[in-house]
């Protein structure tokens, strides 16, 4: 399998973790989307990664569509129940991890633009997408069961790759306020092997 990415983006890291998860062999094809030569285009049509080729040669594209490719394999350890419903339920927590992330590099990329180009209203309305996020993963993270539960899953690993992110880009530095269960779920997945060699680089 070849993943193509980003080593600071969360979306590939959320796919790199589940593949050392379950201990599968991957090759890292390290490829920036903001480049004017990124050849992501060529994996992706809408040039955003991660991209993956399997080892039928078939190229997967989205994360979410990512992580449930893998997980047809059926490798160890499952990320998902059997209980289709149930299983859902995690998936819409790993999406609204997957939401708070785009409002966070959207924030990103708006910072990057000359002061005066900003707009205040981009940045506060994703501000706030972030925020409402987080309480309601904060809630699931406190009531655990489809998050915090224990038990890896997908929802657990998006959010991790989530906090990650945040922290990596200081995006919102005070996410933490008030959050004491998400605190104590990133806290737990930091010490995994899985996250610690997907730590992004600083430079």
């Amino acid at each position: 399998m070849k993943l193509i990415g980003s080593y600071t983006s969360p979306f590939v890291r959320k796919i790199s973790v589940i593949l050392l998860e379950k201990g599968l062999v991957f090759e890292f094809i390290n490829q920036s989307p903001w480049t004017d030569d990124s050849h992501v285009p060529q994996y992706n049509p809408l040039g955003k990664v991660p991209a993956l080729i399997d080892d039928n040669q078939l190229t997967w594209f989205d994360s979410s569509i990512i992580a449930q490719v893998i997980e047809l394999r059926g490798d160890a350890p499952a990320l998902l129940p059997t209980d289709a419903l149930r299983a859902l339920q995690i998936r819409q927590l790993e999406k609204l991890a997957d939401g708070i992330n785009d409002a966070a590099v959207m924030i990103v990329r708006e910072q990057m633009r000359p002061g005066d180009q900003q707009s205040e209203e981009v940045l506060l309305r994703n501000r706030d997408k972030i925020q409402r996020g987080l309480d309601a993963l904060e809630t699931a993270a406190a009531q655990g069961e489809l998050l915090n539960s224990g038990t890896l899953n997908l929802a657990d690993i998006a959010t991790g790759c989530m906090i990650g992110y945040l922290n990596f880009r200081r995006v919102l530095p005070n996410w933490c306020v008030n959050r004491p269960a998400l605190v104590k779920l990133a806290q737990t997945l930091f010490e995994r092997e899985s996250f610690a060699r997907t730590v992004p680089p600083t430079r």
